[in-house]
């Protein structure tokens, strides 16, 4: 991988020295793709002899040399404009006596300009980006294995990361699996079993022969139940060709946002925010636009901040409540005032996650956002099965809202993964069946969940140098460390931020638990209290412990 930054440029030029064997085949394609983020990846097949990429920031050219195209049965190549073209008016391919041109009407630029090789000779791209100072970055790497099969990945793709709760969950199971007995507090999943009323209807519909697709917005039966809930306990009026049932709220959460997002709209995202939102952003063709919260006030957002982020570009504001990653809690109070400004943007729309409505703890109330006044026809209302009703593997989970944006999100269900599970659906209509807020079986897990809460908050308040908001729903503490940076342990190094701070933890007090950074607040990590009180006790130990180094470094 070749990496070359430059922080201001007036012309960025790539030179191929192509070999004179190389063969115009007719039948190939070379694209240019043009995107609107903020950096250059060019990726594309090599072997063989040199090239040489050039880049020219005030006259001053900064090379390395490179692999050149391969002849092979059908090259590609693909170039991605990624930086912002500000102020440019044209983005120009000049080849030969030819050029063509993708031109800017905005800030932004997303066009895919397709050429074929007889009429695309190799020689010199020139991007005339504009003369605004910026941030550029170019990376070239190869896109063929030894075999010579081109296994270059997309670029939408390339510009998702990988989730960290995921990856801190892996890693701390790899090494449990290894003999190392690592308490793990990176996932949210509770540690219960799923209510015996639930499991035994998935077997009776696995023994009785229910296992056969059912309709891709799911069966009438469980839509009809949801809409039922939703009218119960949140005072929102659906009926069943307003509910797709999905894989998961995950799923649910992904297609609102690629039914309603367009390449170069804006997702409004509060930070601390879950993982996958900016991501799925991203999937999109959008841009996340993030807004910072302040746990001084419980992380919540601020409604004079969002109102001065909302552009004619803007086009959905994620909320989710109660929170992960913080716990909090949006009071109604807010939650209007947050609504009377969507209302004055007829373009901006809201994707509510509601998926751990049920996991909440008194006198905190849930408040659904299509419930406000003149805000149905605006929401998405996300919600499902896994959190409260201890149903993680069952994969379950919904979207309500107006018919033509759910008939989108079943849309593009119907091409993905088509209806979900006839097993789980079963499964879920005896979930919704247990009573109000899901009964007894839910009411128990919430008092267990919140005297852990309890002891968690206490604990932590007694040690120096941290700072804590009592989480008001879910099952996690957002906790900040950041009096810790900058600390020096021995035989580990410099304490630089969130990521070495659990880096730190999982080695030296075998605790598993997730950045901060991971959820868009550095000065955080997030500890998920959905396990045992004998686990969490033990994990508390186990931290105190491994923070007395560096609270020792700081006296020195």
């Amino acid at each position: 991988m070749v990496e070359v930054v430059i922080k201001s440029f007036l012309l960025a030029m790539i030179k191929w020295r192509v070999s004179p064997t190389l063969p115009h085949q007719t039948s190939s394609t070379y694209r240019c793709s043009i995107f609107s983020l903020h950096s250059v990846a060019l990726p594309f097949p090599c072997q063989n002899s040199k090239s040489s990429l050039f880049l020219i920031t005030n006259s001053h050219p900064l090379s390395h040399p490179l692999n050149t195209l391969s002849p092979s049965p059908s090259p590609f190549f693909s170039f991605h404009m990624a930086a912002a073209l500000r102020n440019a008016a044209t983005c120009r391919i000049p080849f030969g006596d030819e050029s063509l041109s993708a031109n800017s009407a905005s800030d932004h630029v997303s066009r895919s300009l397709s050429f074929r090789l007889s009429t695309f000779p190799l020689k010199t791209l020139a991007l005339h980006a504009g003369k605004q100072q910026n941030r550029m970055v170019v990376k070239a790497k190869a896109d063929f294995d030894e075999a010579g099969v081109d296994i270059s990945l997309s670029p939408r793709v390339n510009a998702v990361k990988p989730s960290k709760t995921v990856a801190i969950s892996d890693q701390a199971t790899a090494l449990v699996q290894a003999g190392v007995p690592v308490i793990r507090l990176a996932a949210g999943e509770p540690d219960f079993d799923t209510p015996s009323v639930i499991a035994e209807a998935g077997i009776n519909a696995i023994r009785e022969g229910y296992t056969r697709y059912t309709p891709n917005a799911g069966t009438l039966e469980l839509r009809q139940a949801i809409c039922h809930k939703l009218k119960e306990e949140n005072g929102i009026t659906y009926t069943p060709d307003q509910v797709v049932v999905s894989n998961g709220a995950k799923q649910s959460l992904a297609q609102a946002v690629l039914a309603v997002c367009s390449p170069g709209d804006e997702v409004i995202i509060p930070a601390p925010f879950w993982v996958s939102y900016p991501e799925m952003a991203r999937l999109a063709d959008a841009t996340p636009v993030i807004l910072p919260t302040s746990i001084s006030d419980n992380f919540l957002l601020d409604p004079k901040l969002l109102e001065s982020k909302i552009t004619e570009r803007s086009r959905l504001l994620i909320l989710c409540s109660p929170s992960n990653p913080t716990g909090s809690v949006y009071p109604k109070k807010l939650l209007e005032e947050i609504a009377r400004i969507v209302a004055k943007h007829p373009r901006l729309l809201v994707l509510s996650d509601e998926i751990y409505e049920h996991i909440i703890y008194a006198p905190a109330t849930h408040t659904s956002f299509a419930s406000l006044p003149g805000m149905w026809n605006r929401t998405l209302t996300v919600n499902g099965f896994s959190k409260a009703f201890a149903m993680t593997g069952w994969r379950l989970g919904y979207l309500a809202g107006p018919k033509h944006f759910v008939a989108a999100c079943g849309k593009i269900q119907s091409q993905f993964t088509s209806g979900a599970s006839s097993i789980a659906q079963k499964a879920a209509v005896a979930a919704l069946g247990l009573g109000y807020a899901g009964g007894e079986a839910v009411s128990t897990m919430v008092k267990a969940f919140r005297e852990r809460r309890d002891f968690l908050v206490k604990s932590f308040r007694e040690m120096d140098g941290v700072k804590i908001s009592e989480p008001q729903g879910a099952f996690y503490l957002f906790i900040d460390f950041s009096s810790y940076y900058g600390r020096e342990a021995e035989g580990f190094g410099k304490i630089e931020d969130s990521e070495s701070l659990c880096r730190y933890l999982l080695d030296e007090g075998q605790v598993a638990v997730v950045p901060g950074s991971a959820f868009g607040d550095d000065t955080c990590i997030r500890i998920s209290y959905a396990d045992s009180l004998t686990t969490l006790q033990a994990a508390v130990e186990r931290i105190r412990k491994a923070l007395i180094p560096l609270s020792s470094a700081a006296l020195v």
